[in-house]
């Protein structure tokens, strides 16, 4: 195996006190030849780099100089990267043994695979998959996503019931391996996006582009979750809501794009309703600011369209669920992969 094969890129943004409890077992279970384990660095003030360099000398060090957010910093930092495959990794991760190799060996065998993503279960309860990204991701005609193993807050036991590899829509930037070169040829995640969907937004792209997304059942990692913005942040909110829609108008086929952007719309204008109600009025607030955001970036996103258009050689995907996980969780209560009506998967 040629040097620098794999690189595991950890971003960072003042999570010093994660990186001390967690960065050594990534360290341990990492010993593959041909490794390196990088941290890249959002331009942190709480001694992150400091703990870097004197603890962890075997670590190489990437210092950005500010917090270009997920997507900004895995650019800039991949850029820098000489290795065939990088992996994205949260620094909230306790990996599996073995979980390496599996992941290595699967891009090697299968040149049209783009990424692959280890099963993700949870730090907290190692018995059930973890929210982030469970078994592979998907997305369903409306544009919301799940997961095999999670649909919205309903979380499954991992009873070995997912242990197929194969095709998925998405992986999670909890733990994805990328094809370098790729990734950087392709522009990497869109720095619009900031935080949240950016790695759905290139998977799909990649998908647009004939390549396969897998997800890898042998390869296997803890997340803890809600490192650096929590679940319950109204910003997080507001991420979800404009960046899903910056990932409908970008990906989305020409036939049928206006009328699925405006039924999705409704949708947002019907889960701020639900907020209202709850009085959780910052969410309100946060979906408001979603869509008036996309409706100023609008012009600049016409733009990013029509060139990904130009590169878009399939537009159909087996992955893209075909009816509406909204209505089949909450109407007819399918709270498990299991119970969805999905053909080909």
């Amino acid at each position: 195996m040629p040097e620098n094969n794999i690189a595991v890129v950890i971003l960072n943004w003042n999570t010093r006190d994660i990186l001390k409890n967690y960065l050594p077992e990534v360290i341990r279970h990492s010993r593959y030849p041909g490794t390196t384990i990088v941290v890249a660095d959002n331009g942190s003030n709480d001694g992150s780099c400091e703990l870097i360099e004197k603890e962890f000398p075997e670590v190489q060090l990437i210092k950005l100089d500010k917090n270009y957010g997920f997507a900004g910093g895995y650019n800039r930092a991949l850029l820098q990267i000489k290795a065939k495959y990088s992996v994205l990794l949260n620094s909230d991760v306790v990996p599996a043994p073995n979980w390496l190799p599996t992941l290595f060996r699967h891009m090697e065998n299968n040149s049209d695979i783009a990424a692959t993503v280890p099963k993700i279960k949870s730090m907290k309860d190692q018995s059930v998959f973890e929210y982030a990204g469970a078994a592979g991701g998907f997305i369903d005609k409306w544009g919301y996503t799940f997961c095999r193993g999670r649909i919205f807050d309903t979380l499954e036991k991992d009873e070995m019931q997912y242990q197929e590899s194969g095709d998925i829509f998405w992986g999670s930037g909890a733990a994805l391996m990328v094809r370098t070169e790729l990734f950087n040829q392709t522009l990497g995640l869109n720095e619009h996006f900031f935080a949240h969907m950016e790695e759905i937004d290139w998977c799909w792209r990649m998908k647009n582009q004939g390549l396969k997304i897998h997800y890898v059942a042998e390869s296997e990692i803890f997340h803890l979750g809600g490192g650096t913005l929590n679940a319950m942040s109204s910003h997080k909110t507001y991420l979800n809501f404009r960046n899903n829609l910056f990932l409908l108008y970008r990906n989305l086929p020409e036939k049928g794009l206006q009328r699925k952007l405006f039924w999705r719309l409704l949708l947002d204008g019907v889960a701020a309703l639900k907020f209202l109600l709850s009085g959780e009025f910052s969410n309100v607030r946060a979906v408001l600011r979603a869509h008036r955001d996309y409706f100023a970036r609008l012009p600049y996103l016409r733009k990013e369209r029509k060139i990904l258009r130009t590169k878009v050689t399939q537009e159909t995907h087996k992955e893209i669920y075909p009816g509406s996980i909204i209505m089949d969780y909450f109407i007819r209560g399918k709270k498990y992969f299991r119970d969805l009506n999905f053909p080909e998967i």
